[in-house]
């Protein structure tokens, strides 16, 4: 099959079945799939005035498959529109996949850099798929082309003997005039890796060096690396697969981390400090980070996780994308806020007046399927807060606040087995303000507390159209200082 005739393909099944989609909790303001599934944010960038947004995608069902590109195109980075099929798998090096990648303008035209996958036939001791990196232009943002030069990376020797064979999600970036690029890997050992590579002209790649590595207990695979600069500090941002849990942290089956360092460009080597978690919630996976023209560097993730329950399947679409956020350096910490432009989306704003409470409260006009709640709290009186996002008579999913610990936990029915599950966070000892921001879909909810100190992202499926905010004070009275629940534009 020809790239055009299986473009062409995904692109007149998509038509023929969006409109099988059934709405029940599909998302109103986050990117999703038009029908059939999403997983990794891909090739985030800014091209020609425009913001150009990619993500893994098989139309054809709701569950993973052999990878395509979904492509979306934004003015204002919150209203977006779907465009064609950007990619799909008809080349030998691709044949099986094109997997996670980035993009970058050079000269005027858009690249795809992505990585190709082909499955194996497993032999002892033979690796049972192949990796490579390679290259997809356009000239006008919509229309991509795979070079004839492809692949344009190959897996280094001696830097990796690892069976599997894996060497995917390459990270684009430009410094000083050289293209830089970070490869996810694995060492001979199987932890993981990240590589560095570098380029003149986007075709002709060097390989520089092992740019950090996996200590202790930080995984058998690094995924989806990125380099990320913000507020004149650097990081490395990446998911490695594998690490086990540590008391309350590392609780999912795989991890979003950030690593404050420094690059040094010569030697090819990031000096990094230790993981610090980017949202401490349910789901969030494989984030992609990417520099807007006034300088902030952007962020946005998959909002679900690998192997877990995903009941929209039943309506032929399954996944979806976080809110774009901010990354922001404080007091040795990344936070993530959510990014300015979602104010654009803000309606019909019902606001609430201070008012002190010491038993349950609920304001009706809160009560709406979607929206963005922001509300500021003092705990002076109070050993706690609870938040509670009911579904007819019953909790679906809470936020508990203690303060004289600081411990934050998220509470949750899970989706697969009903039972109760929680992630939690810490925010300091004594805390006694609290600023929440929520945004609320109809099927996930991403909580911003003190302007993004923690960040927990989950979905939820709500079975009953009554559903209601409630908050509930923990020993003694809370006051709320304001209150807002903004209507919010579909996306």
């Amino acid at each position: 099959m020809t790239t055009e005739n299986g473009l062409v393909k995904a692109d007149e099944f998509i038509a023929a079945n969006a409109g099988k989609v059934s709405k029940r909790w599909y998302p109103r303001f986050h990117i999703a799939p038009p029908v059939g599934w999403c997983n990794d944010p891909n090739g985030f960038c800014y091209y020609q005035g425009t913001w150009h947004f990619f993500y893994q995608f098989y139309p054809y069902e709701p569950k993973w498959g052999p990878m395509h590109w979904g492509h979306v195109t934004s003015k204002d980075l919150v209203h977006w529109q779907h465009e064609k099929t950007a990619l799909c798998p008809d080349k030998p090096y691709d044949v099986d996949g094109c997997f996670t990648g980035s993009g970058i303008e050079k000269d005027g035209r858009l690249y795809l850099l992505y990585t190709g996958h082909v499955d194996l036939l497993k032999k002892p001791g033979q690796p049972d798929r192949i990796e490579s990196q390679c290259l997809a232009v356009s000239e006008d943002g919509i229309n991509f082309a795979k070079l004839e030069q492809n692949p344009v990376i190959a897996l280094p020797e001696n830097v990796s003997k690892a069976e599997d064979h894996h060497f995917r999600d390459p990270k684009v970036w430009e410094h000083e005039g050289t293209y830089y690029t970070v490869v996810g890997a694995q060492t001979e050992e199987e932890t993981g890796q990240v590589l560095l590579f570098k380029s003149r002209d986007l075709i002709q790649w060097d390989f520089v060096n092992v740019m950090s590595r996996a200590r202790g207990n930080e995984g058998f695979m690094w995924e989806c690396p990125n380099f990320a600069e913000f507020d004149g500090h650097e990081a490395l941002i990446m998911s490695p697969q594998g690490v086990k849990p540590e008391g309350y942290r590392f609780m999912n089956l795989h991890q979003s981390v950030a690593m404050l360092g420094a690059m040094d460009y010569e030697s090819g080597r990031f000096y990094r400090d230790e993981f610090q978690l980017l949202d401490h919630g349910f789901d969030f996976y494989a984030p992609q980070v990417a520099q807007a023209p006034d300088g902030r560097c952007l962020m946005f993730g998959w909002l679900a996780m690998w192997e877990s329950a995903m009941p929209e399947q039943a309506d032929n679409w399954a996944c979806q994308m976080t809110v774009p956020r901010e990354l922001h350096y404080r007091e040795g910490r990344v936070v993530s806020t959510p990014a300015a432009e979602l104010e654009s989306l803000r309606q019909e704003a019902y606001v609430e007046n201070a008012c002190a409470f010491s038993e349950e409260c609920s304001f009706e006009r809160w009560n709406l399927p979607a929206g963005e709640l922001c509300a500021d709290f003092d705990l002076t009186s109070a050993e706690g807060l609870a938040v509670h996002f009911c579904d007819g008579a019953s909790i679906a999913v809470s936020l508990l606040i203690e303060k004289a610990s600081g411990s934050v936990r998220l509470t949750r029915k899970s989706p697969m087995s009903g039972r109760s599950e929680e992630r939690r966070g810490q925010l300091a000892d004594g805390t006694k303000h609290i600023s929440l921001r929520v945004f609320k879909d109809n099927s996930s909810l991403e909580f911003f507390i003190n302007d993004g100190d923690l960040v927990f992202s989950t979905r939820y499926y709500p079975q009953m159209e009554d559903r209601a905010v409630i908050f509930e004070p923990q020993g003694g009275s809370v006051l709320m200082e304001r209150g807002t629940f903004y209507q919010l534009a579909d996306m």
